[in-house]
């Protein structure tokens, strides 16, 4: 018994001594540092991880530039795979609060980062950002469009947002998000439709329970149907069909007591 508590202390002790050693011994951690690893001529594109073929880098730079004359809004992009020059880059590039710095990197899930100045954030809230992120840096549009589209379809919808003085979600609706608001659209008609059917005799709609309901469907229909399209894009066509969809549910759901009558008269 004695022989057991003393290797349990024995072992008690030794874990306590590594522990504190690997305290004092472990060296502190730095942040990244290679200015070696930046060209010495400045330039608003730093292709690290050689994504951008030589034109339309070429094109960009001369982009940006003209950009940053016409706004004062500094935008800048960095590409790395294996290493990365670090903090580095706010003395080579100024970084300010007027600053957009895009970095590229293709070791994660995701290709795109960015670090942004205070001040773009009163045009541009944190919600455009993570969008922005994972509309243009997933894995699947990298894959399909490639990283130098990525990088310049992300910078152009920054551009476009900026000059009409800030927007509140990414321009533009990707076929995958309309897809998912026409499916609520639909959702959204089918509960309107299944509430309204009669249930007194003589009734024609049940609209005390399509009243009661109304917040289900009309956030499936107004929040997650519309919303997003209206928000995005001025074209009609998405929001001609997302309110067809949400019709067609209606009818669909609410006639659907008719259809089975008529199925089991049959049978």
């Amino acid at each position: 018994m004695q022989n057991s508590l003393s290797q349990r202390l024995l072992v008690a002790l030794g874990t306590c001594i590594l522990i504190l050693s690997s305290w004092f011994i472990a060296p502190t951690a730095q942040a990244v540092n290679n200015p070696e690893l930046l060209p010495e001529i400045v330039t608003p594109v730093v292709d690290l991880a050689n994504f951008l073929p030589t034109l339309q880098e070429e094109s960009l730079i001369k982009d940006l530039e003209n950009f940053e004359t016409e706004s004062g809004w500094k935008m800048r992009v960095l590409t790395q795979y294996d290493r990365s020059p670090g903090r580095a880059v706010k003395n080579y590039w100024g970084l300010d609060d007027k600053s957009i710095l895009l970095v590229a990197d293709g070791r994660g899930g995701n290709l795109l980062a960015f670090s942004i100045g205070d001040d773009v954030y009163e045009l541009l809230p944190r919600t455009f950002w993570i969008e922005l992120q994972t509309r243009f840096g997933n894995m699947y549009y990298v894959r399909e469009h490639g990283e130098n589209n990525a990088i310049v379809e992300a910078l152009n919808s920054v551009k476009s947002c900026l000059q009409k003085g800030g927007c509140n979600v990414v321009p533009g609706l990707p076929r995958e998000q309309w897809i998912l608001t026409l499916i609520s659209s639909l959702i959204g008609g089918i509960i309107l439709g299944l509430a309204a059917i009669p249930r007194k005799k003589g009734q024609l709609v049940a609209w005390q329970w399509a009243l009661i309901i109304s917040p289900l469907w009309g956030i499936l229909f107004i929040a997650f149907g519309i919303g997003p399209v209206v928000t995005r894009t001025s074209d009609w066509l998405p929001l001609f069909r997302n309110v067809l969809g949400f019709v067609l549910g209606v009818v669909v759901a609410y006639l659907s007591p008719t259809f089975s009558q008529s199925t089991t008269s049959e049978t």
